[in-house]
């Protein structure tokens, strides 16, 4: 009688140890996603925030001050979101998770 060994163990530890990065790429993604998304929201908050202030007339206002208020706007909120300042992605990323069915 002769020993016959079935590659079928050593398939399924493959696949699972490739579904397993898969799985941690996409975990990584959702990270990522909530994280823009908080920032994105962060931003259009402080844009409108910002957007009934008042210019000095000696040393601002026009378009270019838009613009840029604009952009200062954008990069705080994604210094917001990068320190966890507000909790939002968390929350987006948990979702993520449960409509994915990840645990």
């Amino acid at each position: 009688m002769t020993d016959i060994q079935s590659p079928a163990p050593k398939f399924l530890v493959q696949q699972t140890a490739s579904t397993v990065k898969a799985n941690a790429q996409s975990v990584d993604k959702a990270k990522e996603a909530a994280a823009q998304f908080e920032a994105f929201f962060l931003s259009q908050v402080l844009n409108s925030m910002s957007s009934g202030l008042k210019t000095d007339d000696a040393f601002g206002g026009g378009e270019s001050e838009k613009m840029f208020r604009s952009m200062l706007n954008e990069e705080y909120a994604k210094n917001m979101s990068r320190n966890n300042s507000v909790g939002i992605a968390d929350a987006v990323f948990k979702e993520m998770l449960k409509m994915q069915e990840v645990e």
